[in-house]
This record gives C-alpha cells, structure tokens and sequence, in this order.
C-alpha cells in the first residue's frame, strides 16, 4: 500500500478544513478497492452536532464516485498522539467494508483493522452478521 503517498495528501486536505470554532483541521484520506482515493477535510458548523468529520466527508466523495467497497483509511490531525475517529465515523465505515486505518499524528502513527476499533459493527442490527 502507499501509506506515505496517502498520508501526504491527507495533510494537504487538511490544510483546507473549515474549523473556526475549535481551531481542530482533521485531514482524512479514503482509498476504495479499486485503488481510486478520495480526500475530505472536517466542516465544522457553529450548531457543532451538525459538524462533519473529515473521515465521513471522503467517504461521501467515495460513494458519490461510485466506490462500494473501502481498502485503507488515512487520518491525520496536529496532534501529539494520533487522532481516532469518532464513534459515527468507525461506523459510517464499517458499512464499506473493514479497511486498514493509518492514524498520523505530529510524533508517529498507529495502524488499526476498522474492526479493532469497532467489533462487531453489524451484529444484531437486521440480523445481519
């Protein structure tokens, strides 16, 4: 995988967040089976449950291209210890798949399978398994 080429644009999307409220840029990357990659950056809104998180916003370029299936997750943010995505965008994701999540922070970063950050995301709900 191109971890370092992903990773590189994820700080440059990043750089385009629209964040006046918490001053927080999150910059994600979104790769689909068929190697194509998306970018999103978080859009924060004044009524802060309204906020789009960087992840759900190239998910959505994703699916909006016609992506179905999700291979790799990159989530950067200017934090010491690597940011992790929030509960709704672990499982937003787990809808496309159980893609491998590179989390990049300013002293290093953590590599997760989503289903480590989130098991059993579809048990129980419709009966599925």
């Amino acid at each position: 995988m191109q971890w370092e080429c992903w990773t590189k644009m994820a700080w440059k999307v990043r750089e385009k967040a629209y964040a006046p409220y918490s001053k927080f840029a999150v910059g994600a990357v979104v790769v689909a089976r068929d190697g194509s990659v998306f970018e999103g950056c978080n859009v924060e809104n004044l009524s802060y449950g309204l906020t789009l998180c960087a992840e759900r916003v190239a998910l959505g370029a994703a699916v909006a291209a016609g992506a179905r299936e999700i291979e790799a997750v990159v989530v950067v943010a200017d934090t010491q210890q690597p940011v992790s995505p929030c509960g709704a965008c672990r499982q937003v994701l787990a809808e496309f798949g159980d893609p491998e999540v590179l989390l990049v922070g300013q002293t290093g970063s953590e590599s997760f399978r989503l289903s480590e950050l989130l098991p059993r995301a579809k048990t129980g709900i419709l009966d599925q398994a």
